[in-house]
């Protein structure tokens, strides 16, 4: 629905562009670097919207393709976590086979060491 919201929007906003474009057909002077031209306002007002639907499109892609690979990195973060948890769950299972007492345990680089055992 959103995406239907935007493309609604912008075509608003290109029957606008377009309406003030048709209405302005003099011809303006262009400054460049070099020297200055004549255009009718009609192309620079195009121009300039087209320019500026480029350049938010090429930033909106690249920061798609930035949060693409943040959402890939921290993806795989969940995936090693959750590895790690099911390890530590199956220790904690195994404990509780044994019947050992929780308080008696102590957790050290994720491997389980009983208190007993260390001292």
């Amino acid at each position: 629905m959103k995406f239907q919201w935007l493309i609604l929007l912008g075509l608003i906003f290109a029957v606008i562009i377009a309406l003030f474009a048709v209405v302005n057909v003099d011809s303006v002077p262009v400054n460049y670097v070099f020297g200055e031209a004549q255009w009718p306002l009609i192309l620079v007002i195009l121009v300039s919207a087209l320019l500026g639907v480029l350049l938010s499109s090429t930033i909106a892609i690249i920061r798609n393709f930035s949060l693409k690979r943040k959402n890939n990195a921290l993806q795989k973060e969940i995936a090693v976590k959750e590895s790690l948890i099911a390890t530590q769950q199956n220790e904690i299972a195994e404990y509780q086979k044994l019947d050992v007492q929780p308080e008696a345990m102590v957790v050290t680089d994720g491997k389980s060491v009983e208190n007993k055992e260390r001292f």
